[in-house]
């Protein structure tokens, strides 16, 4: 496969997991924003967002301040921000439309009409009353993608592409949203308020482990177990480990002689979590933890872009 095309289908994908996760932060931050008597002000409450997607200078240099509207304004909207819902699904669009012919029609079709749709939606601005249906529109559309994909594109190496860059993707950014809600909820974990069980919750929701947390540990909600969940179950769908579960054996597939390190460093990542225990990233301490893998999984991005792919996008 030509780099130029394996290039446009990743980054594709990753733009579109992209584009879901923030709605799926917004849409939890503006829930937890309706809580009554939440010990947390508005700043705190709304700074997440942006912490997750690594752009405080940015945000605090063009906005100032924490509020809603800014922060709605800045994570959906902004066209500035490579990291807004408009940003990605901006450039997944024209990510696919230079590799068409790559991609079955109906792929082509959902991701066009999702571009549509979405500048119609937005033309009016996006108040904050309505920010819990665009994100439920959002991760729709995006699960639609993924349905489409599966359903109809051809298993070859282009469909290895598009999974590696929704999971490096899903990855780093299950990471960093557990990392941002651990040191914002942590300080009060072992002082369990009615408060806080909404609050884990909404972790749990956002990225749709909810029911799996019921199921697999049938108990209250516990910090530590919540972060078990989402890093080291295999069967959760957007842990670390499963994510690294998808990635290893693909890169294994694509690696020959020259993607040497790609498979080492996927490797190393997934064997770190297939073995890790929690008792031990307790003891270490899980900032630490996940601040490491945050920047293990973007060296294999690194790595997967210069040895595949057109060099930085």
């Amino acid at each position: 496969m030509l780099s130029r095309t394996a290039d446009h289908l990743y980054w594709m994908a990753r733009y579109i997991e992209r584009a879901e996760n923030m709605a799926r932060v917004l849409d939890v931050t503006y829930r937890m924003s309706l809580v009554a008597n939440s010990p947390y002000d508005e700043a705190a409450r709304w700074k997440p967002p942006v912490l997750i997607a690594d752009d405080i200078e940015v945000f605090e240099r063009d906005y100032g301040t924490y509020t809603a509207a800014n922060v709605i304004r800045y994570m959906a909207l902004d066209e500035r921000n490579p990291s807004s819902i408009v940003s990605a699904l901006g450039a997944a669009r024209e990510n696919a439309r230079a590799v068409r012919v790559a991609m079955s029609s109906e792929m082509w079709e959902t991701v066009n009409a999702l571009w549509i749709e979405l500048r119609q939606r937005i033309r009016g601005g996006l108040p904050e009353a309505e920010i819990g249906e665009f994100c439920d529109w959002v991760k729709s559309r995006s699960h639609l993608f993924r349905g489409v994909t599966f359903g109809t594109m051809l298993r070859d190496d282009g469909y290895k592409f598009v999974r590696i860059g929704s999971f490096v993707e899903r990855a780093d950014n299950t990471g960093r949203l557990l990392d941002a809600k651990f040191q914002l909820l942590l300080p009060d974990a072992d002082q369990t308020t009615e408060v806080d069980y909404y609050e884990w919750s909404s972790l749990l929701r956002s990225v749709s482990a909810f029911e799996a947390y019921q199921k697999v540990f049938r108990d209250t909600l516990e910090p530590w177990k919540v972060a078990e969940l989402l890093v080291l179950r295999d069967d959760m769908p957007r842990s670390l480990h499963a994510c690294y579960d998808e990635l290893a054996p693909i890169l294994e597939q694509l690696c020959g002689r020259r993607g040497r390190e790609c498979l080492r460093l996927a490797g190393e990542n997934h064997a770190r979590l297939h073995f890790g225990r929690m008792s031990d990233i307790v003891r270490t301490g899980l900032h630490a933890f996940l601040q490491d893998f945050i920047v293990r999984n973007n060296a294999l991005g690194v790595e997967i872009q210069r040895t595949f792919l057109n060099g930085p996008s």
